[in-house]
């Protein structure tokens, strides 16, 4: 991947960076945004939230 954010397209390094992974043990990098308001935007906009939720025993 290349130091632009996922959402908006800007230099990350330019701003206070987020990234996310996915997987436990062989964590692929699933996308690195500005800051967390791109990430909470891309989020609300993929639908990311729908059909996930955590299990707790």
């Amino acid at each position: 991947m290349t130091d632009v954010c996922t959402y908006c397209g800007a230099a990350i390094r330019d701003h206070d960076p987020v990234a996310v992974y996915e997987g436990v043990d062989d964590r692929e990098l699933a996308g690195q945004f500005c800051n967390y308001a791109c990430l909470s935007t891309y989020i609300e906009e993929e639908g990311l939230v729908y059909g996930t939720c955590c299990t707790i025993d």
